[in-house]
């Protein structure tokens, strides 16, 4: 039974940091792309960032809105996955996701391509 149990969410004011975490069970976690997605208010959910496995090469991708803030991370052996998100903008505030998928990279970002995902947790970004 495949578990991915989001934490880390909360309230914070532009400009402010927030670490997330993920938790994962019920797979063989080595041999799984780890990724966060978000889903804004009236909006679908969408590509944040992927933590290839290590047997694709371990690399980190981002959305361009991301790149340069955020950054992804995982823990092989704790079988965890966290996302770091720096200078926090208005924009940001969504429910963050995360998924995993053994994808080919040219297909890492694409949702379609996930089929495990975790209940999300709230990120709200407010002045």
């Amino acid at each position: 039974q495949v578990q991915l149990t989001e934490s880390g969410g909360g309230i914070v004011e532009p400009g402010a940091s927030l670490r997330l975490s993920c938790e994962v069970s019920g797979l063989t976690f080595r041999n799984y792309h780890m990724a966060w997605f978000r889903q804004a208010p009236g909006e679908g959910r969408e590509f944040v960032a992927v933590s290839a496995r290590p047997g694709s090469g371990g690399n980190s991708y981002y959305a361009d809105s991301v790149k340069g803030r955020f950054t992804i991370s995982r823990d092989n052996t704790k079988k965890m996955v966290h996302l770091l998100m720096n200078d926090l903008k208005a924009d940001d505030t969504a429910i963050y996701y995360c998924a995993s998928s053994q994808a080919a990279l040219s297909a890492i970002r694409q949702i379609t391509m996930y089929r495990n995902w975790g209940q999300g947790t709230q990120v709200t970004v407010s002045s």
